[in-house]
């Protein structure tokens, strides 16, 4: 098992059993709320994914240990007849070129439960072989997201060290993932993107050859599947969205409306994206081309409704607001210091160029480091006094002392140890007096 020891795997393996029943009946409580009442076959792993690291992480399994006894347990519960958990098809969908399978998710998340269980004895009385590879380069990441001044926290971000193993990818490449996406209109098209893009992502065929391709089509698909949701219970919500895959040595970033993610490498800034926003030149024009208009009402919206250009959801606007995103690439040498994604709260009072700066003046607050080893993992539980896991939270405070006051989520992720971002800054620091 790649990133934890055997004797750690076992222990919490065991303490799993303690924890877990044995068995589920129909009337016992899952440990964890479902996301969804009613799952189509096309969403089930997705769901099934999200309960399993949540059930998971709340009880401080190591993430390479959890991603990997997900998968196993979504292996198992896809060879299971799901038929007895199979309603009965909807009025609405009568006449549809293709009949959707619904299923009740409390049930079938019971079987999910009792595969999690199964596998933990299995692997408690014999671990597999390593099921990914492990990663060379240092990760470690430090997210922080705040509700700000708004009635409704609508934001949502996902970190996936483990992508691989999650996925069931076994091609020997390196890969993780990381997303921000921006709610508007409710939580709900947040909520779905964060359990359901990197799960279409990891299935696409052309991942390895083609990733921006495959970025693209995991966010169209992840728009369609959100779609039927939003028909069935009648949903409206919107978000926008950037996802990260570091894969080997490149890295790529896909997006739709205007979250951002930018590279800093040397303690430069270095442009990824350019974010769609109404008022973008292209953008109005595409949006002008098929018969909409861009108004200002307080800011530029789409036929004088929302404020994005593009997104997941937002079906009353579509096609002005588009649901295809973008991808860039950039090959990683091994100068990067970090990746900063964040949602427009942030970017709406922190400009890009102030980035270096403000993550230096985090880690100076922190002083010498503590405890940081090459190779940390980026999950929220990472050891305290790590130097760099609270710089994030520095930012958010930042953007809101600066004036945000909408919802605020901030992923930074480092490519290098924290510790040389300091010492570089105390070296140029040094030159800095012999050059003038």
């Amino acid at each position: 098992m790649q990133g934890v020891t055997e004797e750690e795997a076992q222990r919490f393996l065991r303490r799993l059993l303690e924890e877990l029943p044995s068995s589920l009946g129909p009337e016992d409580p899952l440990p964890l709320t479902p996301l969804s009442r009613v799952v189509s076959l096309d969403e089930l792993r997705g769901e099934s994914l999200d309960l399993g690291l949540r059930v998971l992480k709340a009880r401080d399994s190591p993430s390479p240990l959890s991603a990997a006894m997900c998968h196993a347990a979504l292996t198992e519960l896809l060879k299971s007849d799901l038929s007895p958990f199979q309603l009965p098809q909807q009025a609405e969908q009568q006449g549809e070129e293709q009949e959707i399978v619904l299923l009740q998710s409390e049930p079938v998340q019971r079987l999910f439960l009792s595969k999690l269980r199964e596998v933990g004895v299995a692997w408690n009385r014999h671990l597999p072989a390593p099921l990914s590879v492990g990663h060379s380069r240092f990760l470690l990441c430090s997210a922080h997201a705040i509700r700000n001044t708004r009635r409704k926290m609508e934001d949502r971000h996902v970190s996936l060290l483990d992508f691989n193993a999650l996925a069931g990818l076994k091609d020997g490449v390196e890969r993780s993932y990381y997303a921000v996406f921006d709610g508007h209109g409710g939580v709900d098209a947040a909520i779905y993107a964060a359990a359901h893009l990197h799960i279409n992502l990891g299935q696409q065929e052309a991942l390895a050859s083609d990733p921006a391709f495959a970025f693209k089509k995991a966010f169209s698909q992840t728009d369609d599947m959100f779609r039927g949701k939003a028909r069935r219970e009648r949903l409206r919500s919107g978000s926008t969205g950037v996802a990260v895959l570091l894969q080997g040595e490149w890295l790529h970033v896909a997006w739709l409306g205007d979250s951002q993610s930018m590279l800093v490498r040397r303690g430069q800034e270095v442009s990824l994206m350019d974010p769609h926003k109404p008022e973008r030149e292209d953008e109005k024009q595409r949006i002008e081309d098929l018969g909409g208009c861009i108004v200002f009402m307080g800011c530029w919206r789409v036929n004088g409704t929302y404020a994005v250009s593009r997104a997941i959801g937002d079906f009353d606007q579509k096609p002005y607001v588009s649901g295809e995103a973008d991808c860039s690439s950039a090959r990683l040498d091994g100068d990067e210091d970090y990746l900063l994604l964040a949602c427009d709260g942030f970017f709406d009072t922190v400009r890009p160029d102030q980035v270096p700066a403000l993550v230096l003046r985090a880690l100076r607050e922190y002083g010498e480091p503590r405890g940081a080893a090459e190779g940390a993992g980026c999950e929220e539980g990472s050891p305290v006094g790590t130097l760099g896991e609270n710089v994030a939270q520095k930012l958010v405070a930042h953007a809101k002392e600066a004036g945000s006051c909408d919802n605020i989520t901030v992923m930074v992720v480092f490519l290098r140890p924290p510790e040389k971002l300091l010492i570089q800054d105390q070296g140029d620091a040094a030159e800095g007096p012999a050059q003038e």
